[in-house]
């Protein structure tokens, strides 16, 4: 059972997490850049909207429902997430969503039972999963995505502090939603490269 400090997280991160997705969202439809001030103003707004029960119907605040249907985020989620409003947000490199896929493929079936192996299982202090975390992280620095590890080294932090109610940490490095943004990304990243090539071509085709 969660204790209220734990209880209290738990609604701050998903209150952060809806108005930053909202906040996205508008910066999609918006025909212009919207000023990072503005944004930030816009997801402090939001996120008090989601934190605290508006009164009405609702005995509990907008995020503890959304949290309710969509379950806690994993720390790498929530900080991709987060990171991406920043203003020097950086693309996520196609490498980081290929290896996110391909692990994602892997492992969600096994952990859901079709297989003899359960690397759920893993997620409870495995020394061999600790390395191949830390392995991964160094990879993403020695490709130069520095950004990837501090998240996953923060991720790695979080749970070794219990920051969330699991203490398992696969909990803390994916989740559903992370894993079908890295399958969708992939096959988007590659359109967008086809695309940017083929414009490429027609500009400086002769005559």
């Amino acid at each position: 059972m969660m204790t209220p400090y734990l209880q209290i997280i738990a609604l701050l991160e998903m209150s952060l997490t809806c108005a930053v997705v909202l906040m996205i969202l508008v910066q999609k439809v918006s025909s212009t850049e919207i000023p990072f001030v503005i944004r930030l103003a816009g997801i402090l707004l939001l996120g008090n909207l989601f934190f605290w029960p508006l009164g009405m119907s609702l005995e509990l605040p907008l995020s503890a429902y959304v949290r309710g249907v969509t379950g806690e985020l994993s720390i790498v989620s929530m900080l991709l997430l987060w990171g991406s409003i920043l203003p020097s947000a950086k693309k996520t490199p196609l490498g980081f969503k290929v290896s996110l896929a391909l692990i994602a493929i892997a492992f969600y079936p096994l952990a859901l039972g079709f297989g003899m192996v359960d690397p759920y299982a893993w997620g409870y202090g495995s020394i061999t999963l600790l390395i191949a975390v830390i392995l991964f992280a160094v990879a993403c620095g020695l490709a130069g995505w520095t950004k990837g590890v501090w998240i996953i080294s923060f991720a790695m932090i979080a749970w070794a502090a219990h920051w969330h109610e699991s203490a398992n940490l696969w909990d803390y490095l994916l989740d559903p939603f992370l894993a079908i943004w890295a399958l969708i990304a992939i096959p988007n990243a590659m359109y967008r490269k086809r695309r940017e090539k083929a414009q490429s071509g027609y500009l400086f085709r002769a005559g």
